[in-house]
């Protein structure tokens, strides 16, 4: 083999290696980052464990913490509309001394991609009146709407209102 045969062979390797890594490496970067799988619709109707949990720790802050920082909360006993964290708090600092335990009683869950879904039905709330200790049943409609941010599922909207018929 002649010393020119050899530095054409030579050249024509390192041009398919360069081309081989320059393809591998433009489909490493349009391939983008890993996405999470797409959530079940149990995986999301049972967001709401979590926040009715929140709820039985008497702590307007743990409730909150379920709360985007940017989220709007309609909320089932009060007319003022929510859209930030410390109107959140405020909510829940006077709606958790009535002990609410909530208990879905129809769900649709809607899982729109891999970070974003609408949980929205019926559910009802026994709640104790902190002077009396009467119980009384609360029968509400709501929506959850849910934004996965930072790798954590929180609530972005939340509408809660009483059955107008009950």
């Amino acid at each position: 083999m002649t010393r020119r045969s050899i530095s054409k062979r030579a050249a024509v390797v390192t041009v398919t290696t360069a081309l081989a890594l320059g393809t591998l490496g433009t489909v490493a970067a349009t391939a983008g980052p890993q996405h999470d799988a797409k959530p079940s619709k149990k995986q999301i109707a049972a967001l709401f464990d979590g926040w009715n949990a929140a709820l039985r720790t008497g702590d307007p802050k743990k409730v909150a913490n379920r709360y985007a920082p940017d989220a709007v909360l309609l909320p089932t006993v009060s007319n003022k509309i929510r859209t930030d964290r410390a109107e959140i708090v405020d909510y829940f600092e006077h709606f958790l001394p009535n002990k609410p335990a909530g208990k879905k009683i129809e769900t649709i869950v809607n899982v729109l991609d891999n970070n974003s879904a609408i949980d929205t039905g019926i559910y009802e709330f026994t709640l104790t009146d902190p002077e009396t200790g009467k119980k009384r049943v609360v029968e509400a409609r709501y929506t959850y709407e849910y934004e996965k941010r930072g790798g954590k599922w929180l609530i972005v909207n939340h509408h809660s209102s009483v059955m107008p018929e009950g």
